[in-house]
């Protein structure tokens, strides 16, 4: 009987996504949802409701709700700096 590899078959999910020519979309869509939890978390933990951040962040409710939506990539770099320094937090962002 001959000894079979265990080596991987295909590609990397990483290169099927560059295959499929969908990275970029799939990659911004996975840190807008992480936003989008970690920004409700911290609102929960401040005792923050949608209307009461945006009564701080002198905008909409209608507004939080984009900013909330992790299928919502139309939100501005300024707005996610203002919500995360109302909730006590930082925006950090860095290219690698």
């Amino acid at each position: 009987m001959s000894k079979t590899s265990k080596a991987s078959i295909g590609s990397s999910f990483e290169s099927w996504l560059d295959e499929e020519h969908i990275r970029d979309e799939v990659t911004s869509s996975a840190i807008k949802t992480v936003l989008a939890y970690q920004l409700q978390k911290a609102m929960t933990e401040r005792g923050l409701t949608k209307s009461a951040l945006a009564t701080e962040m002198k905008t909409s409710r209608a507004q939080i709700d984009r900013l909330l939506d992790p299928h919502n990539p139309g939100v501005t770099l300024d707005t996610l700096q203002r919500a995360a320094k109302i909730v006590g937090r930082n925006l950090k962002l860095e290219l690698v």
